[in-house]
């Protein structure tokens, strides 16, 4: 969104609860609705000429299954319905590298088999193909984007990494050889964008990342140089803990309880999430300008301005909330 509006677009975003229109304002036109309700749906696509749809349902617990699906599956079809109906001429709609699922033969372009790990992959994969209908049929245009881990300034999914690893909490599962795969939000807002101008490419899917893929062991080298702690040592055994996830899983998960660990937190230690761009770079010119360790630069400078991180040379955590 600020991407566009600094490119002098006007935008409209839509929010479900109109408390979380004040950040956005400044930005865009913000209306309220539900991609759950389609009789919400008008006032935002009214007199669009392309939609960005990038709402889902990520994974949390205490969400029951059904509202997976409403989300990320039959919210597309809502999305695609409403855009039509508003005259819009493209819908560029955000999936997700998870419909591959771990790489076995690394790095995967887009014809790799899919391969979802988890509901929230099963759902966002069928979104994907109910979008690729609309495309195929010819109903309206527009391309699907795979992002892959995104991270960037702002964006706290990566603070408990941080945080563990600034505190000399972080330790590995397995040997920490699995490849990671980010694009910085910035890499991923400019391939959206380029994505809704090639009105000349339609019903095709890119696998958006940055310019290298690294081991995990790497990442965290670098994020633990820039923080100046030592770089962790331990290493897990993997069948100990997946079974430790498994036993948390089962016994917290029935009361309503959620799970001190789980094994899709264990599989991020192990999974290959490593992609080739070059469809990417060759149907939409796309070139990813940021850099891992600059990256990291920058996320530890905003955490910490935050005050969300600890201060540099402040390692013991004392004065921050618990990992």
């Amino acid at each position: 969104m600020r991407h566009l509006h600094a490119r002098g677009d006007r935008v409209r975003a839509m929010v479900r609860d109109a408390a979380q229109a004040a950040p956005l304002e400044p930005f865009a036109e913000v209306v309220v609705g539900d991609i759950t309700r389609p009789d919400t749906l008008g006032p935002a696509f009214d007199g669009v000429t392309g939609v960005y749809h990038i709402a889902g349902l990520f994974r949390q617990e205490g969400v029951p299954d059904r509202a997976f699906w409403d989300v990320n599956a039959d919210g597309v079809r809502h999305v695609f319905d409403a855009a039509i109906a508003a005259g819009a001429a493209r819908v560029i709609h955000c999936s997700t590298n998870g419909v591959h699922s771990d790489i076995k033969d690394p790095p995967a372009d887009e014809t790799a088999d899919f391969n979802p790990g988890d509901l929230y992959q099963v759902t966002k994969l069928e979104g994907e193909k109910i979008a690729e209908s609309y495309f195929k049929a010819g109903r309206i245009g527009g391309l699907v984007i795979r992002p892959t881990m995104i991270y960037g300034p702002g964006d706290d999914r990566t603070l408990k990494l941080f945080r563990m690893i600034s505190r000399r909490r972080f330790f590995y599962v397995g040997p920490g050889t699995a490849l990671t795969h980010w694009v910085d939000v910035r890499d991923l807002a400019e391939a959206f964008r380029l994505a809704m101008q090639r009105d000349d490419v339609n019903g095709e899917a890119f696998l958006i990342g940055g310019a290298r893929y690294h081991a995990l062991k790497d990442n965290v080298h670098e994020i633990a140089r820039q923080l100046g702690v030592p770089e962790p040592r331990l290493h897990l055994p993997v069948a100990p803990v997946m079974m430790l996830a498994l036993l948390t899983e089962k016994i917290c998960k029935p009361i309503g309880v959620e799970p001190p660990l789980f094994r899709r937190r264990v599989s991020f230690f192990l999974k290959n999430r490593a992609y080739d761009i070059g469809k990417a770079r060759r149907m939409l010119g796309y070139t990813p300008r940021q850099d891992f360790a600059g990256e990291v630069a920058e996320i530890i400078a905003d955490y910490r301005a935050r005050g969300l991180l600890d201060a540099a040379g402040d390692t013991d955590g004392r004065s921050r909330e618990a990992v």
